[in-house]
């Protein structure tokens, strides 16, 4: 079974994760830098990783393997899982995908380079009511085909 390992310090769906993984009967791991709300659920998990920039990110690569489940919205960390062979939604339900993580590595970098030179302000778009929707289907449909994978190996 696919477990969930989730970028939890700035995760704006962590609710809908475990709602998702409950559903599912998914154990889910909550990665983070600074205090999570602990769970009583058995299946959900919290782990307290020590400051530093990417200590998280680098907790949840160890951890992940094929066929989990990432969560996150860091590229560079959605590309180092995908290099183990996890799949990596965004909270948006936005897939990463090795399709697609070159350009989106490509845009991070270009975006930084405009921010450090006062071409952009650098804000992020608003996270909507619509944006939780599109997760909550991308993670529920991710779930169903990777346990029916599972069933059929």
């Amino acid at each position: 079974m696919p477990e969930i390992y989730v970028d939890a310090d700035a995760c704006p769906v962590k609710a809908e994760v475990t709602r998702v993984a409950e559903r599912h009967g998914l154990v889910v791991t909550f990665v983070a830098n600074f205090g999570l709300r602990p769970s009583r659920d058995p299946m959900v998990r919290h782990v307290m990783v020590p400051q530093g920039a990417d200590a998280a990110d680098d907790w949840i690569v160890e951890h992940a393997g094929v066929g989990d489940i990432v969560i996150t919205s860091d590229i560079p960390l959605a590309s180092r899982a995908l290099e183990k062979g996890a799949h990596v939604l965004g909270p948006t339900g936005k897939p990463f995908t090795t399709a697609s993580i070159g350009m989106a590595l490509a845009m991070r970098e270009l975006n930084q380079h405009l921010r450090e030179t006062g071409e952009s302000k650098g804000y992020n778009r608003e996270f909507t009511a619509r944006d939780k929707s599109n997760f909550l289907q991308a993670l529920d449909e991710l779930a169903v085909r990777l346990k029916r994978e599972d069933r059929t190996r």
